[in-house]
């Protein structure tokens, strides 16, 4: 929603998968699937058929514990809520924190139509506290190995006090969702939603932090926050195309097109409708290069453009850890404050390669920007991001970077200011040169 509105508030026009686009060079767009996904677009005044597309792409989505379709549980006097991990989430760093939830419901009018709308509790309303140390010797010599099925339950309220409230809602009414959802829980959903809770038809929420971002440091140097893995990227591409095309004489001199794509689902490896492994993307590429050669009949436009464009797979990066720096291989240590850290793996879990890297780093180089390598060592196991799905499912150039951070999958993370600033600055790089600057190399010819 917030990204959404960024868009609008620049002029950018809202279209919709549904419906025929209309669309011409200077002009501005975006669209969102299941509102959760968000691609955006902007046409170079000088597009000609079959030329590509420069696209930066990151994911919104964070590991979170998720309520289960049938979140009422009772323990022991308690209430609590049963919850589903969400990707590979660090559970330890959930317990003892001020939670709250977050989501989307969806409201059925008067009418009966059904509404879509994002719903958060800012109150802290839950808590998963942990067992005592006089009940619990060894934790700190055995680690701390909670259930993730019978432990990571949050306790909404006391069983007594959500009988006495429930008791004095003033109608004794019963509700549709009583028996899958804690009555309390559906009240305080209402309030927020300014709505009755029979009108609540149904919901999907997260369970949240309600701890705000910081920023943080002797030198105020480090940002302190939830998700920064990976709504760090995100925040940076989508200000990088917006600050880049503000209006049409901005894109004068663009012979492509400028794209940012934003996916859901890419902690739990993006196979969905509105994930990076679904055709979303390209059937976007392929609607905007198809339109924009309407008039002409030339062959293989589509697949032209795809050779044409170049992918930034924007995710964040393993900064070196002072506590830990065994973990990293000992030339590819990234660190805070030193530029944006591209990612290689002989493997393929990651979709860099020499000149997609070169083309990267040509680009920082003109504006003055430092980059940063990573590989992961050969006694670990290396992560993945949308970057080798993207690169094998359309044949996209790509390279992988982000930003350094550390702390990643937590419940808080921690990456440094001037990473943000350079990130950013790097992507706006980016869309400004890349048409001059891969003119310099060519590969198959």
């Amino acid at each position: 929603m917030e990204a959404k509105k960024l868009l609008l508030d620049a002029g950018f026009l809202q279209l919709n998968e549904e419906d025929e686009w209309s669309i011409e060079p200077g002009g501005r767009y975006f669209f969102t699937r299941n509102m959760s996904t968000l691609v955006a677009f902007a046409i170079g005044q000088k597009y000609q058929t079959g030329n590509g597309f420069h696209v930066v792409a990151a994911h919104t989505d964070s590991p979170c514990p998720k309520l289960k379709p049938v979140s009422a549980l009772s323990k022991s006097g308690f209430l609590n809520l049963g919850v589903q991990t969400y990707g590979g989430g660090l559970w330890h760093t959930w317990f003892d924190r001020d939670l709250s939830v977050a989501g989307r419901a969806l409201v059925k009018g008067k009418d009966g139509a059904l509404d879509h709308r994002l719903v958060q509790v800012n109150d802290p309303i839950l808590r998963i506290p942990t067992l005592a140390i006089h009940l619990d010797r060894n934790v700190n010599t055995d680690g701390f190995k909670p259930n993730l099925e019978t432990h990571l339950a949050p306790v909404l309220a006391t069983k007594i006090k959500s009988e006495l409230a429930h008791s004095n809602d003033g109608n004794g009414a019963i509700y549709s969702n009583a028996s899958v959802h804690h009555p309390i829980l559906l009240q305080i959903l209402a309030k927020e939603l300014q709505c009755d809770i029979e009108q609540i038809a149904d919901f999907e929420l997260n369970v949240c932090d309600t701890q705000p971002s910081c920023i943080g440091g002797a030198k105020k140097e480090f940002i302190f926050s939830g998700r920064l893995d990976n709504l760090a990227s995100s925040f940076c591409a989508l200000r990088a195309l917006r600050d880049t095309c503000k209006d049409k004489t901005s894109l004068e001199d663009e012979s492509s097109v400028r794209m940012v794509a934003l996916f859901d689902n890419e902690e739990v490896g993006s196979d969905s409708t509105q994930g990076a492994g679904s055709p979303i993307m390209f059937e976007a590429m392929k609607r905007i290069a198809t339109w924009l050669s309407r008039t002409s009949d030339s062959e293989g436009i589509v697949e032209r453009t795809i050779r044409k464009s170049f992918l930034v797979s924007a995710d964040m990066a393993h900064a070196l850890h002072p506590n830990y720096s065994e973990k990293h291989e000992e030339n590819h240590q990234p660190k805070l404050h030193e530029g944006l850290v591209i990612k290689h793996n002989a493997n393929q879990r990651y979709a860099t390669n020499s000149v997609s890297a070169f083309l990267f780093k040509e680009v920082a180089r003109l504006a003055g920007i430092q980059t940063q390598n990573f590989i992961v060592r050969n006694d670990m196991g290396c992560g993945s991001t949308i970057g080798p799905i993207l690169a094998s499912g359309i044949g996209i150039r790509t390279v992988d970077c982000g930003m350094p951070q550390l702390s990643m999958h937590s419940i808080r993370e921690m990456c440094g200011t001037q990473d943000i600033d350079t990130a950013y600055k790097h992507f706006k790089a980016f869309y400004r040169t890349f048409t001059s600057i891969d003119q310099q190399v060519s590969v198959d010819k």
